[in-house]
This record gives C-alpha cells, structure tokens and sequence, in this order.
C-alpha cells in the first residue's frame, strides 16, 4: 500500500497548511488545518478535513466494511450500516486518540441483534486493522442499534 502526500501551501493556495493526498489506487484526498488565530499565516483555512479526522473516519470505514461484510456473508438482508464516531484526544503532545466510541446503526430486514454484535466483536478483535491499531492507546467502546426496514 503507499500514498503520496503533498503540501500545497508553497503553490500560493488559500491555505498555508494545506495538503493533499493521492492513494495507490489512484484517489485524491484533500487535507487542511484549523485557522491559527494568534499567527494566521501558520495556520490552515478549514477548507477540507484534518489529518486525524481522516484517521477516524479511515476507522470507521474499516469497521463498517466489516460488519456489512460478515452480516451479508451470514445472509442477513442488511440494508444500511452507519457508525457514528467519537473521540477524545490527549492533551499534550502527542495527542493521541485516548478514547473512541462507535455506534453502530444496522439497518435491515430481520437482522438479529445477537448477529450484529457479533460482528460487531469480529471486527474489532480480529478483522478492523484500523481500529486494533488505534486500540493501542484508545479505549475503544461499542454500542448499536438495529432498525427493521
């Protein structure tokens, strides 16, 4: 796996803190930091997603993937999966995730609440590398709903 990631604020952009990343497949993903009030010009514009936003929204992505994916493989009609993070930072450097909540919405036709916990747990103790890498300083909690549809 690689990626690429370049600064853009040497190219004159709106944002001095401003990066980019192209994937090994080929995808874009813009990045930027938060406006610096105190020195404007060390700061970013807020015009796309921070680094570590990305770094939980990679998480989520990776653990959502796996939960549809076990539950369609058990032949459960799932019809949509959301999972809505939150976290907590340490305070000094390096700030590091210290606490991560995900909350699994599990969308379907007669999908056990027993199957969706268990993928649930199949995800983070075995399959999500995003999530057993990020366990290593955060503690990682899970809940979920199952809504019929």
């Amino acid at each position: 796996m690689e990626c690429t990631v370049s600064w853009t604020g040497a190219l004159n952009t709106r944002s001095g803190m401003g990066f980019v990343a192209e994937t090994g497949s080929g995808h874009i993903v813009a990045m930027d930091g938060a406006p610096d009030a105190d020195k404007p010009e060390m700061g970013g514009q807020n015009l796309a997603a921070r680094p570590m936003e990305l770094l939980l929204a990679g998480t989520g992505g990776c653990t959502a993937y796996d939960v549809v994916l076990i539950l369609r493989r058990g032949r459960h009609q799932v019809r949509g999966c959301t999972v809505k993070l939150s976290a907590e930072r340490a305070s000094t450097e390096p700030k590091v995730f210290t606490k991560i909540n995900m909350h699994f919405t599990v969308t379907g036709k007669g999908v056990p609440a027993a199957a969706v916990e268990r993928a649930i747990a199949l995800s983070h103790e075995k399959y999500c590398s995003a999530s057993v890498m990020l366990g290593k300083t955060a503690e990682i909690t899970t809940s979920f709903e199952v809504v019929e549809a």
